[in-house]
């Protein structure tokens, strides 16, 4: 058999293949045979259909398209075989079928093209020292105020109030019905799927339908009141979205917040602890290791950022739709656990639309994991075995609740160790600037900005 190879974009290989007239016939031959011994034919016994009637019944072009299905098959798995290829699978025609029928004659040579995806090829830009900017994240104090002014908020003891007017960090218990607006501007008819009663609203900003929350400021227990608001553009309700409406609201209770001190009592409340210093103590660790983390993973994506600028990787769509497959799975995994329904979030509707919404983050993805296991392989880069047993003995512990692929874990552990390896030798490799917080993403901003402001000046011209 006489094939010629090609390489073709998106990691294939195209092949060009030559099949024996011997083989033509051979397998039109056998297909026939087959189809006499199968096919019932009133007036004759199964196995004793003459070829003439059988030909008439099915059809030439039929059986010219089963054998033509067989030949390309047997074919494609022979040529990868004798040219010693790699194949990741994902056979595609690119003869047209219906052109191969017509060129088709038994006993005559026939030549089709294919293509198969194969392993991609990575070629790898400038690596090694490399210049970055990334941003450093500082631990503030404040941070730890702000956790333990939310446990105090998250503890607080509701008092009745009575003799004053609602305040921002109230909580209030209402009933509430929505209207429509009239042309005078006054409510109208009542909006059904829009009232309640008893509802719990916290007094502070961004609660509710914006506007909502400082209607009710100064409203005592008893009082009604005409709140006048708009829904937002993307409320899910497409009814009410971007509509004005008018909220009549009746307060009918109001409760203060009473915050606990914070003392050691309150640390053995919301912590561990024994004490508040205790508590404090172990707050500052947890907010210098974040910001130590966060400054890290800034760095690493600036390294990586650097590497796709550089690196070239041609993905065959085999990888690809696996890559999108493990990120769905992982989403169905994480919304599982969260109890959503999956079945709902899940359906033939939404799957496509996921998938090509996914195609994105799979792609850099795996550009990512291969072009740090290249670095990996020339740079002679390799995971500790004491490493990877370590970590495989602490997510067998984590997860003894589940059934565990051994063999799969074992891949994936050795591959995030070898990629994590490889990330810090590159760190070392690189010069890197650190700027505050928020300054490349603020940077980003104005420049595409910019950008959109170039493009509509130039559609206005």
């Amino acid at each position: 058999m006489k094939v010629t190879q090609e390489k073709l974009p998106d990691s294939q290989i195209g092949l060009e293949i030559e099949i024996s007239a011997e083989t033509s016939k051979n397998t039109y031959e056998k297909v026939i045979q087959n189809l006499a011994r199968s096919s019932n034919i009133p007036g004759f016994r199964k196995g004793k259909v003459p070829r003439q009637v059988l030909l008439q019944r099915i059809g030439s072009k039929q059986i010219k398209a089963a054998a033509l299905e067989e030949i390309v098959q047997k074919a494609l798995e022979e040529a990868i075989k004798q040219e010693s290829i790699e194949s990741l699978g994902n056979y595609k025609l690119r003869s047209n079928f219906d052109e191969l029928i017509q060129k088709y004659e038994p006993g005559e040579p026939l030549t089709f093209s294919a293509s198969v995806d194969v392993p991609p090829t990575v070629e790898l830009g400038q690596y090694q020292g490399l210049t970055v900017k990334a941003e450093e994240s500082v631990y503030d104090p404040k941070e730890i105020e702000d956790w333990l002014e939310q446990r105090r908020i998250q503890q607080a003891t509701l008092v009745p109030v009575e003799e004053r007017g609602a305040q921002m960090g109230d909580v209030a218990i209402v009933d509430y019905q929505g209207r429509t607006v009239t042309e005078s501007g006054e409510a109208g008819e009542p909006i059904p799927g829009v009232q309640g009663t008893d509802l719990k609203v916290e007094m502070e900003q961004g609660r509710f339908i914006e506007g909502m929350v400082e209607g009710i400021v100064g409203m005592k227990p008893e009082e009604t009141k005409e709140i006048s608001v708009t829904f937002p553009e993307d409320y899910p309700r497409e009814d009410l979205a971007g509509k004005a409406v008018i909220f009549s609201i009746t307060l009918k209770e109001l409760k203060a917040k009473e915050l606990p001190e914070l003392d050691d009592d309150f640390a053995q409340e919301v912590s561990e602890f024994e004490t508040m210093a205790q508590l404090r103590e172990s707050l500052e660790k947890q907010y210098r290791e974040k910001a130590k983390q966060e400054t890290k993973n800034s760095i690493r994506s600036a390294i990586i950022a650097e590497l796709l600028k550089n690196c070239t990787v041609d993905l065959p769509d085999t990888m690809i739709q696996e890559e999108v497959n493990a990120i769905l799975t992982q989403t169905a995994m994480q919304m599982q656990q969260l109890g959503v329904d999956i079945k709902q979030l899940f359906n033939a509707q939404s799957i496509p639309r996921m998938r090509e919404n996914s195609r994105p983050e799979a792609i850099e993805r795996l550009k990512q994991t291969l072009i740090l296991k290249e670095i990996a392989k020339v740079e002679s880069i390799e995971s500790e075995a004491e490493a990877v047993e370590a970590k495989i003995k602490e997510l067998r512990e984590k997860f003894s609740d589940r059934e565990i692929d051994l063999e799969r874990l074992r891949d994936m552990v050795q591959e995030d160790l070898l990629v994590e390896k490889t990330l810090d030798w590159l760190e070392e490799k690189t010069t890197v600037e650190l700027v505050p917080k928020g300054t490349l993403e603020e940077a980003a901003k104005s420049e595409e900005e910019g950008t959109e402001a170039a493009s509509t000046q130039t559609e206005e011209e």
